[in-house]
């Protein structure tokens, strides 16, 4: 478990060099400012934090956040699996654009109350209120933005996101059996809910959330030297690791993604490393050849699926999904490259389980219903819930599982 752990805090710190090489340790003053930049701004879906503070300012802000949260872990004294990778690449992914080391904390703290409450220990919930920091913008909304003056936004923001990280594992529980498992961000689901219902209350007393889309461009060139070199390092040594083989990757494969399938336990660190840096390779090619950007929702993107080629992805049950998605984003009214669509493809695999137990058929419909519900539904939660794709993936999947079960005549 120890390399396990080595590979999490290494991952952390070379975002932290490339982040210092980019700038940062260049211009130290220059990297404080474009933090607090970060801190500070509206972080609602979406913003960009490399368009905002700059590649330094973003990348140091997510190699933070993956070190910090694998050393929790690590104090817990909690086996390294893949849910442990799943959480921590996620967290670092939206940690360039919506996390920060300022708005993910009463998240926590709240989920820590909650295990308080319940007189066992945080290290049970502690995957719930990683995830959980999908809502983390309503943080910073408040704080900073709240149209109620004489009152400390700051403390009112805290005790609010304390409140919602309290009642998220019992609402992540509930939520899960809605969906049966095969969307695999249930928690972005949950926090969609969450989201919508705190959007509706901002809006009842009159305050909007104007709509924004902070997209940064030009860094094609660096951001892919910089993944493809991170991605084809982890092929390696998971190649490496596994006895210079690729033995069990199509036991790996046969596995359908469906919650809860964690490819460390069953299969082994050295070929789910290799899944991981495989499918990171394979999700920034994706993002190039569609002509679209690197940037902090991209990159955001790719780490997300990486982080999930430990626990529940792999290429047979992400590709069929993907494809479905493309057909939408080549028919509907957006570009293949434009940010609606590109995201779509990167954070619509969540569905792959549905590939993976039903067949690639129906992972392709399932891909072409996504990126149809994921461009409607960000209203609802007015971009307070990052995980916008975990929340339509989870309203595609309540639609489409009973009905393919009716088809395949199966039951649970």
């Amino acid at each position: 478990m120890q390399k396990h752990r080595v590979f999490l805090y290494s991952f952390g710190f070379l975002f932290i060099i490339f982040g210092l090489i980019t700038g940062g340790l260049w211009h130290p003053v220059d990297l404080i400012a474009n933090l607090l930049k970060i801190i500070t701004v509206p972080d609602y879906l979406l913003t960009d934090y490399i368009e905002i503070g700059g590649l330094s300012a973003a990348f140091i802000n997510s190699g933070i956040l993956m070190i910090t949260f694998t050393w929790f872990l690590h104090l817990m004294k909690l086996p390294t699996t893949g849910l442990s990778f799943a959480s921590i690449l996620t967290v670092g992914g939206f940690a360039l654009f919506g996390k920060n080391i300022f708005n993910v904390w009463p998240i926590l703290i709240g989920v820590f109350l909650y295990s308080l409450y319940k007189r066992e220990p945080f290290s049970r919930y502690v995957y719930v209120a990683y995830f959980g920091t999908a809502i983390a913008p309503l943080v910073t909304q408040i704080a900073f933005f709240l149209p109620v003056k004489g009152v400390n936004e700051i403390l009112v923001s805290y005790i609010v996101a304390i409140a919602i990280g309290f009642v998220l594992p019992d609402l992540a529980g509930y939520f899960l059996t809605t969906h049966k498992g095969y969307n695999l961000y249930n928690v972005g689901f949950t926090c969609g809910m969450i989201g919508m219902v705190a959007a509706a209350l901002l809006r009842t007393y009159g305050y909007e959330i104007p709509t924004q889309k902070v997209w940064s461009i030009g860094n094609n060139i660096v951001l892919s030297i910089f993944l493809f070199f991170v991605f084809a390092l982890m092929m390696y040594y998971g190649w490496k690791m596994n006895r210079k083989s690729l033995s069990n990757y199509s036991k790996l494969m046969k596995h359908s993604g469906r919650l809860v399938s964690d490819f460390v336990i069953f299969e082994g660190f050295p070929i789910t490393l290799f899944n991981m840096g495989l499918l990171g390779f394979s999700m920034t090619f994706y993002v190039l050849i569609t002509g679209s950007q690197l940037n902090g929702p991209t990159v955001g993107g790719i780490l997300t699926v990486t982080g999930f080629g430990a626990f529940g992805k792999h290429p047979r049950n992400v590709l069929p999904v993907l494809f479905g998605i493309t057909i939408g984003g080549l028919t509907n009214k957006y570009s293949l490259s434009d940010p609606n669509n590109v995201l779509a493809a990167l954070f619509g695999t969540t569905l792959s389980p549905i590939a993976g137990e039903f067949g690639p058929i129906w992972g392709i419909i399932a891909g072409f219903l996504h990126i149809a519900v994921v461009n409607n539904v960000g209203f609802l939660h007015g971009g307070l819930n990052l995980y916008n794709n975990g929340f339509a993936a989870g309203l595609v999947a309540m639609f489409l599982i009973p009905l393919i079960k009716v088809i395949h005549k199966k039951e649970d």
